[in-house]
């Protein structure tokens, strides 16, 4: 059925003297449509059709209760189909999804609100794996939450003794301890949540005597909220970005891998002259600048630990952590390891 407005069309053209042929051939219809609407001026009138029941109306009162049961969780329209058609439905796919969509609320995400810390409050640590296999490298990140000052280190593994020395070298570079260090599920850190009430968790009691000994405490973030540790987050991917990808690159060019010595030496000159000496995107300041403000709020580096989990033999020789006091010059071995001065510059 054509709508009133080509019906219009019609009755205008007839009325201008032109004839059912013509009028046909003018506005794309066939002749006996033309005289069924000349003769009958109610043709135009869209009725509707008349409603009929489908194949899946029968069904309809059984698949919102199922929707309604899974909340906040979402049942596929694949499981559902299996379950209507043990029950008889002989209906489509298509038709079940498109029902599906219309019973499924619209999720507005909550917004993610900023949480920012006081000068010297808190540090953000994680892990990253870099490569795994014989050659494993982690890299080992804590960012300050004020100042936004970061420090990575590249490790062979994530072991207690390990996470705990990549701390005091974290603390050394910062220059201070904060009050607080916000952590993930690491096994390392935490061996059971919650375990004596809802927020008092059941730390290792090696990383818990640590802790005790540097004078910080230690919180985890929510579960399944990474952005509750959104600084060092967002660092990492700052990092793998703008530091390891470049650098992995260019030496597998020149058929190297590169060790963990070599990440270490790297990323020191590129925390002090990329990364820390940037203009941050959120503060709008640099970091080393406003590291310089926040150190005066963190608590003095404590003595070397030497507590309840064995040391490194003496044997293995510490890194040499520099103090993060700004721009330094260029290091000659790593303008010889890299083929180019400096690495990818950026915000996170």
């Amino acid at each position: 059925m054509v709508g009133e407005e080509l019906a219009l069309e019609i009755r205008v053209l007839a009325r201008h003297g032109k004839g059912v042929r013509e009028i046909a051939r003018e506005v794309g219809v066939s002749r006996n449509t033309v005289r069924r609407y000349l003769r009958d001026p109610e043709a135009a009138r869209y009725r509707g059709r008349l409603p009929r029941a489908g194949k899946l109306s029968e069904y309809e009162g059984y698949i919102a209760s199922r929707v309604a049961s899974a909340l906040p969780d979402r049942l596929e329209a694949t499981v559902l189909l299996r379950e209507l058609r043990e029950r008889g439905y002989t209906g489509g796919y298509t038709i079940l999804k498109e029902h599906l969509a219309e019973l499924r609320p619209v999720i507005v995400p909550a917004p993610v609100v900023r949480f920012e810390t006081p000068p010297g409050g808190q540090m953000q640590v994680d892990w990253a794996v870099i490569r795994r296999g014989a050659d494993r490298l982690s890299v080992f990140v804590a960012t300050l939450g004020w100042s936004r000052a970061a420090y990575a280190e590249f490790v062979e593994d994530e072991r207690l003794e390990t996470l705990l020395s990549c701390h005091e070298h974290a603390f050394l570079a910062f220059g201070g301890v904060p009050e607080e260090v916000l952590y993930d599920n690491m096994r390392t850190v935490v061996l059971e949540r919650d375990r004596y009430g809802r927020g008092r968790h059941r730390f290792h009691p090696g990383f818990l005597d640590f802790a005790g000994h540097c004078g910080f405490r230690p919180r985890l973030c929510q579960p399944y909220r990474a952005q509750s540790k959104g600084k060092v987050e967002r660092f990492i991917r700052y990092l793998r970005g703008g530091f390891w990808v470049p650098l992995a690159s260019r030496m597998a060019a020149e058929g190297i891998v590169v060790d963990r010595a070599a990440a270490n030496l790297a990323v020191g000159r590129w925390l002090r002259e990329v990364a820390n000496a940037r203009v941050h995107a959120t503060t709008g300041e640099v970091p080393l600048v406003r590291l310089e403000a926040e150190r005066g709020a963190l608590r003095p580096v404590p003595s070397p630990y030497g507590g309840l989990i064995p040391r490194a033999s003496a044997a293995v020789p510490r890194p040499m952590v520099r103090p993060i006091v700004g721009l330094q010059h260029p290091l000659g071995i790593y303008d010889a390891l890299l083929a180019a001065p400096g690495l990818a510059g950026g915000t996170a």
